[in-house]
């Protein structure tokens, strides 16, 4: 009788682990896709949640575009929206991920609001004007990064640097800062 029993436990005890075990599918990196959609969670934090594409022609390079809205007010954000095209080399042994190296191309939109005081004689007293400056500003910038791919195509990656902006811009500069998640396709 126990051998009955303990037979029938070590039977139930197989099948289940068997069945347990499913089949994963294991995408190898080199197969993953060319294509990559990634949301910017510091900007999105800091009120300009920024949006990127990128398209990987070759194993080692990427190209994409960035876009960035600010969701604040112009008196806490002056960058108003900001579209950055950009051209990376990566130096790591998978696909278009490990250390890279970044050179983009901005173009940038800032306003500014500002109060000014003018006495009035007449009245003796001070009136508050208000006046608001726009600027679209075209720049170039650099960056510097690290970029991790997960085996089920999930992205993650932290990158610095910055641009300078041309024509008569309110903020000379642009940052390029990030930490970003995303999915392959």
């Amino acid at each position: 009788m126990k051998k009955i029993i303990l037979s029938i436990i070590s039977l139930i005890f197989i099948i289940q682990v068997s069945l347990s075990q499913k089949s994963r599918q294991v995408i190898p990196i080199s197969d993953s896709g060319n294509h990559e959609l990634r949301l910017n969670i510091a900007t999105s934090i800091g009120g300009m949640p920024e949006v990127t594409y990128e398209y990987f022609p070759l194993d080692n390079m990427g190209v994409g575009i960035s876009a960035a809205v600010a969701a604040e007010s112009v008196e806490f954000l002056k960058n108003r929206a900001q579209f950055t095209g950009f051209y990376r080399v990566y130096f790591g042994n998978k696909k278009s991920c490990g250390f890279f190296i970044e050179g983009n191309m901005a173009y940038n939109f800032q306003a500014e609001i500002s109060e000014v005081s003018v006495y009035d004689s007449s009245t003796l007293s001070f009136k508050y004007i208000k006046s608001e400056k726009k600027s679209n500003n075209f720049g170039f910038g650099a960056a510097i990064g690290v970029k991790l791919l997960a085996r089920n195509r999930f992205v993650g990656e932290i990158y610095a640097g910055g641009g300078r902006l041309f024509n008569k811009s309110i903020i000379g500069g642009y940052p390029r800062v990030g930490l970003s998640l995303g999915i392959r396709l």
